[in-house]
Parts: C-alpha cells; sequence; structure tokens
C-alpha cells in the first residue's frame, strides 16, 4: 500500500532518507507489513457485510485480505498501472477476484459514499486534504490508517506495533488509528417523556467538536449540565440530574440513543426515590449549530 501518490510524497521519503519500494510506474510506493494490515482490520472490526476502500492500495495487500479472511468486499485505488496489475493479479491468485477489485483513479476524486470502511497510509497532509470528504461519510464509517494522523481529529482508538521489518517512518514501530465518522448533534433538540404517568417537555442543547461533546438539558422547568455526554459514530449517551423530584429529592436522567439525521431515539433510565424507570425516548432537532470542527 502506498504512502502517496504522487511525486510530493516520493520528494518527502527522499528527505527523510526512506528507503521504498519502486514499482514500475512513475511513483513511489511503501507497503503496509502484513501485521499491520491485519491489526488494520483488526480494528476497524472488519467482517462480512463491510465495504472497503483503501485509498493508495498499491499492491491490494489490504483488499484482498480484508476479502479473504473476513469476507468483506472491497474496492483499492491507486494511479500506479504497474501496482494495480499485481493488485488485480493476487485477487485472482487467492480466489477473491469476486469481491476485490481495483481501479486506476485519483483518490482524491473517487467516491467513498458506499464504504463502511476506509483504509490508508497517507502522510498527514493528504489525511489532512481528505478529512472534510470522510467527516461528510455517513456516520459511523470506519477509517483506518497507519502512522499517520488526521490532525486536531483525535482517534477514537489507536494501537502501537513491533515491525521489525519496517524501515521507513518511525522504523521498527507502526501506529494503527481508528476514527469513526460522528453524526452532527449541535444544536437544540427537543423531546417529550413520562415521569410517573405525567408528560414531560425536555430540551437538550449539545456543543460539538468532531466526537467531542457537551449539552445542556432541561424537564420541565429543571435544567442541569450534562455528564458523560459521548458520541461514537451515530451512538449517543449523557445523563443528568435534577433537583425537583416527587418526593422533593433528585431526579436522575440517563439517556442511551441513535442519532439518524435529525432525530434521535433510545431508551432512557430514569431514577427518583419513587423509584426506577425505563422507557423509549425520542427527540426532534429544533435548530442546528455549527460544529467547532
Amino acid at each position: 500500500m502506498r504512502c502517496i501518490a504522487s511525486v510530493l510524497v516520493a520528494f518527502a521519503l527522499a528527505a527523510a532518507g526512506a528507503q521504498a519500494q519502486q514499482g514500475a510506474g512513475d511513483v513511489v510506493y511503501v507497503p503496509t507489513p502484513q501485521v499491520v494490515v491485519e491489526a488494520m482490520l483488526r480494528i476497524a472490526k472488519v467482517g462480512p457485510d463491510d465495504t472497503l476502500i483503501d485509498l493508495g492500495s498499491g499492491d491490494g495487500r489490504i483488499v484482498v485480505t480484508a476479502a479473504k479472511r473476513y469476507g468483506a468486499r472491497g474496492l483499492g485505488v491507486d494511479i500506479d498501472r504497474y501496482l494495480l496489475g499485481l493488485a488485480n493479479e493476487s485477487a485472482r491468485r487467492e480466489g477473491v477476484a469476486d469481491r476485490a477489485r481495483f481501479v486506476e483513479q485519483d483518490l482524491f476524486q473517487t467516491d467513498l459514499s458506499g464504504a463502511t470502511v476506509i483504509t490508508s497510509y497517507l502522510l498527514p497532509e493528504m489525511n489532512l486534504r481528505l478529512r472534510p470528504k470522510l467527516l461528510a461519510l455517513r456516520p459511523g464509517t470506519r477509517i483506518a490508517a497507519h502512522d499517520y494522523h488526521m490532525g486536531d481529529w483525535l482517534s477514537d482508538e489507536s494501537v502501537t506495533l513491533d515491525v521489525p521489518e519496517k524501515k521507513v517512518g518511525n522504523p521498527g514501530v507502526s501506529y494503527v488509528y481508528l476514527w469513526r465518522v460522528p453524526a452532527t448533534v449541535a444544536g437544540r433538540w427537543q423531546s417529550g417523556l413520562r415521569v410517573h404517568d405525567a408528560s414531560v417537555d425536555g430540551e437538550f442543547t449539545f456543543t460539538q467538536r468532531y466526537q467531542s461533546i457537551a449539552g445542556a438539558a432541561k424537564i420541565g422547568s429543571a435544567a442541569a449540565p450534562m455528564r458523560q455526554a459521548s458520541l461514537s459514530g451515530d451512538a449517543i449517551g449523557f445523563e443528568f440530574e435534577v433537583a425537583a423530584g416527587r418526593g422533593g429529592g433528585p431526579v436522575q436522567y440517563v439517556y442511551r440513543g441513535r442519532v439518524n439525521g435529525k432525530v434521535m431515539e433510545g431508551s432512557v433510565v430514569v431514577r427518583d426515590r419513587a423509584g426506577t424507570s425505563t422507557q423509549a425516548w425520542q427527540a426532534t432537532l429544533l435548530a442546528p449549530a455549527p460544529r467547532d470542527d
């Protein structure tokens, strides 16, 4: 898998003193060690229901491994015809040509909308160029990258691997990062709830920077800041406590749910001195707010 498909990377690698491998085309590529390929597919939890797109697919090892070992469907994108030939031959040899295909294409022009998993081995400046396109993908889409970050979009998960055969970048060490494309929740949401057979109006206000969220809640006339607000893909969770409850004690609300466009829904646990109840909840977006990313 190539680090980049342009003369820019060839220059960058040469400047760093890297010993990159040369394909028969006009680009320099650096293969991803197989142990790193396996780690990328594991951290992304690739399975038979996934469609994987590998940006800068080189000899095709990520797509072929995803198809052969995990039953996924995959597309590799590259601009080096020699490497594309190697990749297609590998897919035929491993018996997965029906699920693994490779095309000559500029990765910045590739339609990523059908992917559930994106993999890459690109330098940070390339990742930053791609970042707006990746953030626009369906919430929950997984992005696994080798060695290089996405700027201030921090990864959801990461692993560090000892790779003695690796000679470029940080020799002997590889980093694997995973991001889940976050849903957009920034703004004001309205919800209804029944507490002890009484209908109660609720309102939630969220701020957001990538997958990091914070917020405040209002239940009836009582307001409180959210605690433990979290967003992972389209999965959202938050909780808060208001002072006024039946019997005069505090009321704790614990929300878990999914975001689907302008609707979020799930279940909420309500605890007060009178007991604990669990019920379904739904909120609709009243007024979106800009995300800080």
